[in-house]
């Protein structure tokens, strides 16, 4: 998940015909609104992306202004509709299949090796693997790939289940759909390609092989009840996501990604984020191409 395309949409226009405006209290309130709803922060100096992108909402619900929008986030009986809406607008997902190929490299080679000697050790073949922020579908499908192509033929035999979540309802009906451009596999391997997916005019359908080791579902990483839920994990994937947060709500999502992991479990974040005076309660490995946080036995 990434909050705010760099370059916005064009904006809509309101009933009356011009961009509504918002005002600074509006501004502050809707910013509070959506921190307290998603622990997303919006900065002040972001506030044109608000006008940009919430116009239309406020053209469609024909108000008049986003005091108005606020309000009807707050008290209106189909606020909770158009709750999901709002996540969805304030939220953009640019991925792709294979994103940052040294630290999927690092992943499959060093710590998904490790994992399954460990589990195959323990005589056991149980691995869960949790890809929060999931955004339309590209990394648990591209983990998915990846167990595939060590395990092989083995696959059958083991119980697997990548859990994949997001905020937005629109982006988890697109990866449930799994449904592909060749933009999203522009950095994918040509031979993977050919193996795990289907051409279907000019997009590509995943293997349903793969739709079988996920389970999609809605959340949110500022709900702690909500992340309790999750299945305890060996592995977390959750990259471009947090550096979205403000530092506090950054210790919160963190600590619960820890208390879900496994002993010996480990994290990786984006290649942009980091867990300097957020959390020192795992233990960093360092490799060529990315930092893989553990979770000590």
């Amino acid at each position: 998940m990434a909050l705010f395309q760099s370059v916005p949409p064009p904006s809509a226009q309101s009933p009356l015909g011009s961009k509504v405006k918002v005002t600074n209290d509006e501004f502050t309130q809707l910013r509070d609104f959506i921190y307290q709803q998603s622990g997303i922060f919006i900065a002040e100096a972001r506030k044109y992306l608000i006008e940009n992108r919430l116009n239309n909402r406020i053209r469609e619900l024909n108000l008049k202004n986003f005091g108005e929008y606020y309000y009807y986030l707050r008290f209106d009986p189909n606020r909770r509709n158009e709750l999901t809406k709002l996540f969805e607008v304030i939220t953009t997902n640019e991925t792709s299949f294979w994103r940052n190929p040294p630290q999927l490299e690092v992943f499959q080679n060093k710590v998904l090796a490790a994992e399954i000697d460990k589990i195959r050790a323990n005589r056991s073949k149980k691995l869960r693997i949790w890809s929060a922020g999931c955004s339309t579908g590209e990394e648990p499908y591209t983990l998915a790939i990846i167990l595939h192509e060590v395990l092989k033929n083995e696959i059958g035999a083991w119980d697997i289940r990548i859990t994949a979540n997001d905020l937005s309802e629109a982006v988890l009906a697109a990866a449930r759909r799994g449904m592909y451009t060749d933009y999203a596999l522009r950095t994918t391997p040509k031979a993977i390609i050919d193996r795990y997916f289907v051409k279907d005019g000019a997009n590509y359908q995943v293997a349903p092989k793969l739709k079988t080791l996920i389970s999609f579902g809605p959340i949110n990483l500022s709900d702690r009840l909500m992340l309790k839920r999750v299945e305890r994990s060996n592995i977390i994937f959750c990259r471009n996501v947090i550096i979205y947060f403000d530092d506090e709500m950054k210790r919160q999502v963190i600590e619960s990604f820890y208390d879900n992991l496994l002993p010996g479990g480990c994290m990786l974040i984006g290649h942009s984020e980091s867990l300097h005076n957020i959390s020192r309660a795992f233990k960093p490995e360092y490799h060529t191409g990315t930092i893989v946080y553990r979770k000590e036995a």
